[in-house]
């Protein structure tokens, strides 16, 4: 029997909102096409079929206008950042990091050998001028402008022209995580930085992880016209597409309309999960609450250990994120606890809350 998440987990969507049976059918058809297709390599970059979908779904959803070609298919956003970092080749540069932000993209910016140059984020996102005022000579930023991860700030209007106005200005690379894409439950999402790209800087990578399942490992990356052969021959050499019964499964899943649906339907379950959990919170007495995208982040007191805290809280199969790691420093951390929203226990909430808090009474 396959076990799910624990409860709280992030980066994990939620088993019960996505038509598996209908995808399992749809995945079946398409690794049977395989089977019997002529033995030939295929396209580095990805299948067509898919490509196009990304394409189309792209320009619908998040205001981004590129052909097939500009799309490479990829194994997951690792495998997309690897990608554009091999391409762009700036070992030894210097490149803007959100602080907090996403740990696994800082340690690849370290093994690609870049020197990290942290960045505060506030209400309005990363703090360009910040940025600009102590690490002009920058030759890459690394942004989730959608909702920031973990604090959950859009990204303003105005940040984002300065940014591109300074990137197109000075050579400078933009990777937009796009890691939420169109599921985000405050309203309807923000265009992506992309669409506002007028000079070609910006490398706009996005997942299916969040919204299909991590297990399927597929990414997708818009490469800027300008880069688009160099990022088709390092895709053939170096980081290849995943297999094409996925590939071709996804893209029928998308063509027939069934992955509109369901971000339709998954950002109304995820808006009730996460009512219910915040209700729960209150209920129980906690303060300083906040609700950043798909999780809703619970601050600590200044000294508590939340990495002691998520383990304890692992023995009774929940799994909070411990915010702490995502800052560059321990002097600049601050403590507190992610609680994913897609895997909040349906049923018994307040019980897993009323334990959560027994936790975090005994490291206060």
């Amino acid at each position: 029997m396959t076990q799910g998440p624990a409860f709280f987990q992030m980066g994990v969507p939620a088993i019960e909102t996505f038509p598996s049976t209908l995808f399992a059918r749809i995945r079946a058809h398409a690794v049977r096409a395989e089977a019997s297709a002529p033995p030939i390599y295929p396209d580095p970059r990805g299948e067509f079929e898919l490509r196009r979908e990304i394409a189309g779904y792209l320009a619908v959803t998040r205001g981004i206008n590129c052909s097939p070609s500009q799309v490479i298919v990829t194994g997951g956003f690792s495998a997309g950042l690897g990608l554009a970092l091999n391409v762009l080749g700036l070992s030894g540069h210097t490149a803007w990091v959100e602080n907090p932000g996403f740990p696994f993209t800082r340690k690849g910016l370290e093994l690609a050998r870049l020197s990290l140059a942290p960045i505060p984020v506030d209400t309005d996102g990363i703090d360009i001028d910040h940025g600009l005022r102590h690490h002009p000579d920058a030759k890459l930023v690394v942004v989730t402008p959608g909702q920031q991860a973990p604090l959950g700030a859009t990204l303003s209007l105005e940040r984002r022209l300065r940014l591109l106005e300074w990137a197109g200005a000075n050579q400078v690379w933009v990777i937009e995580d796009d890691y939420l894409s169109e599921l985000q439950l405050a309203g309807r999402a923000a265009p992506a930085l992309a669409s506002l790209d007028r000079d070609g800087r910006v490398i706009h990578i996005g997942s299916f992880s969040k919204t299909i399942s991590p297990t399927v490992r597929l990414g997708f990356l818009v490469a800027p016209v300008e880069l688009n052969s160099r990022f088709a021959e390092v895709a053939a050499c170096l980081a290849p597409a995943p297999g094409a019964a996925v590939q071709l499964a996804t893209a029928k899943f998308m063509h027939e309309g069934h992955y509109m649906r369901h971000l339709r339907r998954t950002k109304r379950a995820y808006a009730a999960k996460r009512q219910a959990l915040l209700d729960c919170l209150q209920a129980s007495g906690a303060d300083h609450v906040a609700a950043p995208g798909l999780a809703v982040l619970l601050k600590l007191p200044k000294g508590t250990s939340d990495l002691a805290i998520a383990r304890e809280a692992s023995a009774f199969g929940m799994s909070p994120s411990p915010l702490s790691p995502w800052y560059v420093s321990p002097e600049s951390a601050k403590p507190g606890l992610l609680l994913g929203v897609a895997t909040s226990p349906t049923k018994n909430l307040a019980r897993s809350c009323d334990r959560l808090f027994e936790v975090i009474r005994r490291f206060s």
